[in-house]
């Protein structure tokens, strides 16, 4: 069975992208636009990995983690930001101290995103 991936993050852009590079790789892909969505997805069909940003509306991406890690411990997240009105760096020290297992500063590669799936042991 294909690992399922959730792409949470409010840019379209962002999400096509990713969802496209995973695709290739081999990975079965959902996608939300903000942190309410994607935590209805992935209870109503666990996920193994998820990869969100930040600063995002409805809710944001430390709340999202905050409710992954009660909930679902074992699920891989990896946290990504460009930032905001909060610097990207600070807001991925936040998240990776919530319990994002990587951080990912946008804009970034595909080398980066590969580096830091190899971290995970996917």
């Amino acid at each position: 069975m294909k690992m399922r991936i959730l792409i949470i993050d409010d840019d379209v852009y962002i999400r096509e992208t990713l969802r496209i590079i995973l695709e290739r790789w081999g990975y079965e892909i959902e996608e939300a636009s903000n942190g309410k969505t994607g935590l209805k997805i992935h209870h109503n069909n666990p996920v193994d990995l998820v990869i969100m940003d930040i600063i995002m509306p409805e809710k944001e991406g430390l709340e999202t983690i905050m409710e992954l890690r009660r909930d679902s411990p074992e699920v891989k997240i990896i946290a990504i930001s460009g930032g905001g009105i909060i610097d990207a760096q600070e807001c991925l020290y936040f998240a990776e101290k919530l319990g994002a297992q990587e951080i990912i500063a946008k804009p970034f590669g595909m080398n980066e995103l590969k580096n830091t799936f190899c971290k995970l042991g996917l």
